[in-house]
């Protein structure tokens, strides 16, 4: 049957749009974190590695990378990601604020710790 309409045109270019701003948003992600990885004294491409990645941003953040194990209990999971944000803030020596926003904006605030060159890593958040 025929589209006597074009809808599958545009169906077409609107879902190649999306897939292509997807993709790049993803990359630039992957860029986020690998930076942030190597402000951490971490190995970059470590950042790319799905299940050592969050070893080592436990490590980052607690300073033990064994507590990311925690993610694989339901409900603490979710209580264990918020806890990870303020802690990768403190890591950096920023505030509950950057934690906040880490939390709420973290489409802005991912980009800032990683190229904001002013945010020093000050080592793994000591209370837990």
């Amino acid at each position: 049957m025929q589209d006597i309409y074009g809808f599958s045109e545009v169906y077409n270019t609107v879902l190649i749009i999306f897939c292509l701003s997807f993709i790049c948003i993803n990359i630039f992600y992957m860029i986020c974190m690998w930076k942030i990885f190597t402000k951490a004294g971490k190995l970059g491409w470590t950042s790319l590695i799905p299940i050592y990645s969050n070893y080592q941003l436990f490590d980052v953040a607690y300073g033990d990378g064994w507590k990311f194990l925690l993610l694989l209990i339901p409900i603490v999971n979710m209580v264990v990601s918020i806890q990870l944000l303020f802690k990768l803030a403190n890591s950096f020596g920023q505030g509950t604020l950057f934690g906040m926003g880490l939390l709420f904006l973290s489409w802005l605030f991912i980009p800032i710790l990683a190229f904001n060159k002013n945010i020093k890593y000050v080592g793994p958040y000591s209370r837990f």
